[in-house]
């Protein structure tokens, strides 16, 4: 999985805020003709060690994060998951399910329908539907059986899922519009890895990410993978063939106990990945984001020499500046980020007060425009 574990120890960690702010300091940005600024929104209170790892919303009065509460070290903890009313963020009751560990991706489709992926206590992937109150699970080809693997979700502007993973121990891709599910031909090459995340441009191509990168399009084709040592990709933003973005973090080679992985932003061109420059390089970075044009618009990060405020970039059109998120007394490790259909360039941003999920880590919660 492509899920972060950061260095113990070198973060402040405390008890989450549940501040409805604008806090003072938020950063602001010119967003349509009024100033916009990163706030922080009410979050409920989960069990220490309290993660959010996806979010997605349908609209500004509906959206969803899932995660995990309870981790401590070695012991994995229960599934958490919150829905948003257009008010306030809430607590999904998920008792009826029999789940160890965490919901690692949810995804919305304009017309409201939500789909989400966890792991059951017997260690088989699950793909959940959001029935309008609570999750539920939903059957699909393989389910439960030896080899096969949900990892990623995304949407696409038809109302079909896409769902990353692998299936009769190859990689590839399911896909569903709500009642039915099959899976596409697999990835040619029968070693090739388990794509970690999914991604459907606006045009409607489908493009799975992580230790491989590739588009399908009724075929496969893959796109060269050249990140470096301990490296993960955490998002993946196709602008073109010739024009896609990468995010997320490397370790690079040995160091000491507690070493911080640096940052990974890079840019292919049609034949090979560039380094782009990042305004902070000690950290990593969580996901890209497109404007409504499919055009790079907003990165979430976490910033090891500024901890205590998430660091997001803005893309100006020829590069990416630094944007603030407001400051808190602990820290705040974003884990993922999604824009708010319906508004003028909003955000959610989510993730965990803690460089890593561990106690007293509690879930936080900011939103942009």
């Amino acid at each position: 999985m492509r899920r972060r574990v950061f260095v113990r120890g070198l973060a402040i960690t405390g008890a989450g805020l549940t501040l409805p702010v604008p806090l003072a300091g938020a950063a602001t940005a010119r967003h349509g003709s009024a100033v916009a600024a990163w706030q922080q929104v009410a979050a409920p209170a989960g069990q220490e060690a309290a993660h959010l790892l996806a979010v997605a919303a349908a609209g500004p009065g509906r959206a969803w994060a899932v995660g995990e509460q309870g981790r401590y070290g070695g012991t994995v903890g229960t599934p958490l998951a919150l829905s948003w009313n257009g008010s306030v963020w809430s607590q999904t009751d998920l008792s009826h399910l029999t789940y160890t560990g965490g919901l690692r991706a949810v995804s919305a489709a304009p017309g409201g329908a939500a789909r989400a992926i966890g792991t059951d206590t017997a260690g088989h992937d699950q793909l959940l539907s959001w029935d309008g109150t609570t999750w539920r699970e939903t059957d699909f080809p393989g389910r439960g059986e030896p080899g096969t693997r949900l990892t990623g979700v995304a949407s696409a502007a038809d109302g079909r899922f896409w769902v990353s993973g692998r299936h009769g121990d190859r990689a590839g891709l399911l896909r569903g519009d709500g009642t039915t599910w099959r899976w596409c031909r697999p990835l040619p090459d029968e070693a090739a890895p388990t794509p970690s995340g999914v991604h459907v441009t606006p045009g409607g191509e489908m493009w799975v990410f992580g230790d491989i990168i590739a588009r399908w399009d009724g075929a496969w084709t893959v796109v060269p993978r050249a990140l470096g040592i301990r490296a993960s990709v955490t998002g993946l933003l196709p602008v073109a063939h010739d024009d896609i973005w990468l995010t997320g973090f490397a370790y690079g080679v040995g160091g000491p106990p507690g070493k911080p992985p640096g940052v990974v932003l890079q840019r292919w061109d049609g034949a090979q990945w560039n380094s782009v420059k990042s305004p902070f390089t000690v950290g990593s970075l969580s996901g890209i984001t497109a404007d409504a044009t499919g055009r790079p618009d907003r990165i979430s990060g976490w910033d090891f020499w500024d901890q205590k405020r998430a660091h997001y970039l803005r893309w100006d059109g020829t590069a990416w500046i630094s944007e603030r998120g407001p400051e808190a007394p602990t820290a705040y490790l974003p884990e993922a980020i999604a824009p708010i259909p319906g508004t003028d360039g909003g955000y959610w941003s989510v993730g965990t007060t803690s460089s890593s999920p561990y106690p007293p880590a509690q879930l936080r919660i900011e939103r942009f425009g």
